[in-house]
């Protein structure tokens, strides 16, 4: 059961932006920066994660409890791999308490953005998470693909039990509610599928590029 536990080193105040929604508005950078920068003295990254042998005739990730992925991209996405990373990722309980405590006290615009610094950050963890992995499945003669989340597409988040325990999230303290929303709710569970090196399969990771949401309030403009 490999846990991960390291702190960031900063928070993108570009994609904080995006997540806000404020690609157009007019927010100052020392704004941002303001919450990225209380943002990370006040998150606490953790990880765990688990490696699988999947089945592609089956969709089925061949653990102890055999789970069957339900969803066209899901099961396309992984449709090259023969083992897959199930993830969780949190950044602490504590962040909601914060965010909440300023919006009350009227800071509402500090609050906006200290909410979108917080998805920055579990964003980010997960990346690092992944980065982390590397050198394991590089030994193992595997590549990895860009992470797929339950939400994505068509693959309902009912699937959220099933991925926590898959991915071991009772050690990093995260649970669900009965509508399948994570807590802490700065937390992100995910599906890494590992290909052998040896295989130029590359799909195409989402982007503002190939998004066909144009007028999308968090779409990078800067992306032609």
């Amino acid at each position: 059961m490999p846990i991960y536990n390291a702190p960031l080193k900063k928070i993108d105040e570009t994609q904080t932006r995006r997540y806000a929604g404020l690609a157009a508005a007019d927010f100052s950078s020392k704004a941002i920066h303001d919450a990225c920068t209380e943002m990370l003295y006040t998150a606490e990254p953790h990880g765990s994660w688990e490696i699988y042998d999947y089945d592609t005739l089956t969709y089925t990730i061949l653990s102890a409890n055999p789970f069957t992925l339900n969803g066209n991209k899901i099961r396309q996405h992984l449709n090259h791999c023969n083992k897959v990373i199930v993830l969780a990722v949190t950044i602490g309980s504590n962040i909601e308490h914060i965010i909440e405590t300023t919006f009350q006290t009227g800071k509402y615009t500090h609050a906006l953005l200290l909410d979108a610094a917080a998805t920055t950050a579990v964003e980010q963890t997960a990346d690092n998470l992944e980065k982390n992995i590397d050198p394991f499945i590089t030994s193992m003669g595997y590549k990895r693909i860009w992470r797929f989340s339950p939400g994505y597409g068509d693959w309902n988040i009912s699937c959220q039990p099933q991925m926590l325990k898959l991915a071991n999230a009772a050690a990093i303290d995260v649970s669900h509610t009965s509508s399948m929303m994570l807590i802490p709710r700065k937390s992100v569970t995910a599906i890494i599928g590992l290909i052998p090196q040896t295989d130029n399969f590359s799909p195409e990771k989402p982007s503002c590029n190939n998004c066909q949401q144009k007028n999308c309030l968090s779409r990078i403009k800067f992306h032609k």
